[in-house]
C-alpha cells in the first residue's frame, strides 16, 4: 500500500493527501504477538512509501493514528481493551522529529484516566489540524474549528515541520 500510495503522490499532478487504512490493530487478545506483527507490517509499508517517494519524500508528512486507545492494562486473553488515549506518529522528511509533542502521565495508578486508561494530554483533532495548517499554509485553529465540531481543550502543538 505504501508504494502504490507513493505512486500517486509522487506525481506533479497527484493529489496532496492521502489515506491508507489498516486493519488488525484491535488486539482484544495475543496482543504481543500481534502487535509485533502490525508493527513490522506498519514499518515495510512506510519504507516502501518512503522508498516509492524518491526525493519527494523529503517534502512529507505522514501522520499514524488510531482512533481509539487501549487500556494500560491487560485483560485475561493477553490483550487490552478499547481505553480512552493513545499514541500518534509524525513521520516524513520535512517533519522535525525526535521529540514527544505531549506530556507523558505515566502509567502510575494514580496517574490513570480515570484509574484504568492512559491520560490524554494532546488531543488528536489539534495534532491533525496543526500538522495540517504548517503543511498547507493554514491557520491550525481554524483548520480545527472547521474540521471538528468538538471543541477540544488540549493545546496545539507547534513548530512540527521544518520551514
Amino acid at each position: 500500500l505504501g508504494k502504490l500510495a507513493a505512486s500517486f503522490l509522487g506525481r506533479s499532478d497527484g493529489p496532496r493527501i492521502a489515506m491508507i487504512e489498516t486493519g488488525g490493530w484491535d488486539t482484544h487478545s495475543a496482543q504481543n504477538q500481534r502487535l509485533s506483527a502490525q508493527l513490522k507490517a506498519l514499518d515495510t509499508m512506510m519504507a516502501s512509501m518512503r522508498d516509492g517517494l524518491g526525493e519527494h519524500w523529503a517534502n512529507t508528512t505522514v501522520l499514524v493514528a488510531t482512533e481509539f486507545g487501549r487500556m494500560a492494562a491487560a485483560n485475561g486473553t493477553g490483550g487490552t481493551d478499547h481505553g480512552t488515549a493513545s499514541a500518534a506518529m509524525l513521520l516524513g522528511g520535512v517533519v522535525q522529529g525526535g521529540r514527544i509533542l505531549a506530556d507523558w502521565p505515566g502509567l502510575a495508578p494514580s496517574a490513570l484516566y480515570q484509574g484504568r486508561d492512559l491520560r490524554p494530554t494532546l488531543g488528536l483533532d489539534s495534532l491533525i489540524a496543526a500538522a495540517a495548517g504548517e503543511t498547507f499554509g493554514l491557520d491550525p485553529v481554524r483548520v480545527r474549528t472547521t474540521l471538528f465540531s468538538q471543541k477540544t481543550a488540549t493545546p496545539m502543538p507547534s513548530r512540527l515541520l521544518r520551514t
